[in-house]
């Protein structure tokens, strides 16, 4: 049996004890059912004393080091603009050339641009062609055979 895949899961929910109860939950499952090994970061690196000086620093580099070390990145792109903790590890991601996959349950629109819903360096790291396969809209999607996190989570990891 194949080691699963460590999917980074960049997310603002953390900050929110409903996202965490709701959204985040339901995200960490369907990811989890896929197959994924998931890494959600308030539940890794958010266990430090923020009494203690230097401590956001601390969860900054835990975070960094998580996503250098994760195989692959789902990144929650919801809000007009989404989160920049979010984009800092999607930019990241992009630069270790680790396979992104993007979440967007947000209606909104937030683009000047005909072909993208969002700014288009959020589209930076996929493919010219068939960017669709990594972008998802709703939580059932995940689980989509046709989709490109599962042919990735598919593959035999190494």
């Amino acid at each position: 049996m194949n080691a699963r895949k460590t999917l980074y899961l960049a997310n603002p929910y953390g900050f929110s004890a409903q996202q965490k109860q709701g959204p985040l939950k339901a995200l960490e499952a369907a990811l989890a059912a896929a197959g994924a090994e998931v890494w959600e970061p308030f539940s890794r690196n958010n266990q430090i004393d923020r009494a203690a000086p230097g401590w956001a620093w601390r969860i900054a580099q835990a975070d960094m080091r998580d996503v250098r070390e994760a195989d692959g990145l789902f990144a929650v792109v919801n809000g007009c603009p989404p989160d920049e903790g979010v984009m800092v590890e999607l930019g990241m991601a992009f630069a270790w050339d680790k396979p992104v996959f993007l979440f967007r349950d947000d209606f909104r629109r937030c683009t000047d641009s005909e072909q993208y819903p969002l700014n288009l360096m959020v589209f930076a790291g996929l493919p010219a062609t068939g960017w669709e396969d990594y972008w998802y809209t709703s939580v059932e999607e995940i689980a989509d055979p046709a989709k490109a996190l599962a042919r990735w989570l598919g593959e035999t990891k190494g």
